[in-house]
C-alpha cells in the first residue's frame, strides 16, 4: 500500500474522541493537551510515520492516563485491533507519580522501545516548541534543555536523524533567547 493508501485506512476517529478528555486540562502557554496531542501527531506525520498505525494512535493520547489517571484502561484497550499496544505503548511513555523526570527519562532512553523513543522525541518536539520566557523562568528553561540534551537527543540518535536537528536547532535557539534576555 502506499503512504497515501495507509493514511486514508487509518481510522483515528476512536482516538481522537478519548483525546478529548484532555480539553479540560490547559497548559501553561496557553491552549489544553488535547491540542498539544495533535501537535505530536503532526510532527509524527510531518516525519511521515505514515504506516505506524499504533504509534499515530498513541500519539493522540500519550498523556491520557497521566494526566487522567480515571482513565478505563479495559475501554481504552477495547477500541480496535491495535489497542492493546497503543494503550502498552501508552504506558511505556507515561511517567509514574513516584518517578523522577531524570529517572524517567533515563528508563526511556536505555530500556524504551524504538516506539516509545519515537514518540517520547516527538513530544518533546512539541514542547520545545511550547517553551517560552513569558511563561517559564529562566531555570526551568535551562534545567528542561539540559536535560533534553542528556536524554532526548541520545533518544532521537537512536531513531531519527533529523528529529535530533529539530531537537539541537530548537535548543540552541531557545538558549539564544534566554542570552539576549540575560544581557
Amino acid at each position: 500500500m502506499s503512504e497515501i493508501d495507509i493514511l486514508a485506512h487509518l481510522v483515528l476517529a476512536p482516538y481522537i474522541i478519548k483525546a478529548t478528555a484532555l480539553i479540560s486540562n490547559e497548559r501553561r502557554v496557553g491552549g489544553n493537551q488535547f491540542r498539544h496531542a495533535f501537535a505530536t501527531l503532526g510532527i509524527l506525520l510531518d516525519y511521515k510515520y505514515f504506516s505506524s498505525s499504533v504509534l499515530l494512535k498513541a500519539s493522540l493520547i500519550h498523556d491520557l492516563i497521566e494526566d487522567k489517571p480515571e482513565t478505563n484502561l479495559h475501554e481504552l484497550r477495547s477500541i480496535d485491533s491495535d489497542a492493546n499496544r497503543v494503550v502498552d505503548l501508552v504506558l511505556e511513555v507515561t511517567r509514574k507519580e513516584c518517578e523522577t523526570k531524570a529517572a524517567y527519562l533515563k528508563n526511556i532512553l536505555k530500556n524504551g522501545s524504538y516506539e516509545a523513543k519515537i514518540l517520547k522525541v516527538a513530544d518533546r518536539i512539541s514542547n520545545l516548541t511550547d517553551l517560552h520566557r513569558d511563561v517559564y523562568s529562566e531555570e526551568k528553561m535551562m534545567k528542561y534543555l539540559d536535560e533534553t540534551e542528556e536524554y532526548v537527543i541520545p533518544m532521537a540518535k537512536d531513531v531519527n536523524h533529523n528529529m535530533v536537528t529539530e531537537l539541537t536547532d530548537l535548543i540552541k535557539k531557545r538558549r539564544e533567547m534566554l542570552q539576549c534576555v540575560a544581557s
